[in-house]
């Protein structure tokens, strides 16, 4: 499941004690990357499966915590 690779992607990522730096460079892999965007096509189109819907609510959450980790890495490096 492609939810899956991106939760696993985020706790690779955090279990490795980043530095702040390396926070606010983080960025998801060119595949998920795509996929959301192909999510967020469907959803535009009104195209979306359930699934599908609940996959892009699971990356709205994740993309949400991962922009309040950037905010505040980016406070600790000002």
């Amino acid at each position: 499941m492609v939810i899956t690779r991106f939760f696993d992607e985020v706790i690779d990522f955090l279990t490795s004690f980043p530095r702040p730096e390396d926070i606010v460079a983080f960025k998801p892999s060119v595949a998920l990357q795509s996929r959301a965007e192909d999510l967020l096509d469907k959803k535009r189109e009104g195209a979306l499966t359930p699934d599908e819907a609940r996959e892009l609510d699971y990356f709205m959450v994740i993309e949400h915590l991962m922009r309040m980790a950037k905010a505040r890495a980016r406070q600790r490096l000002a």
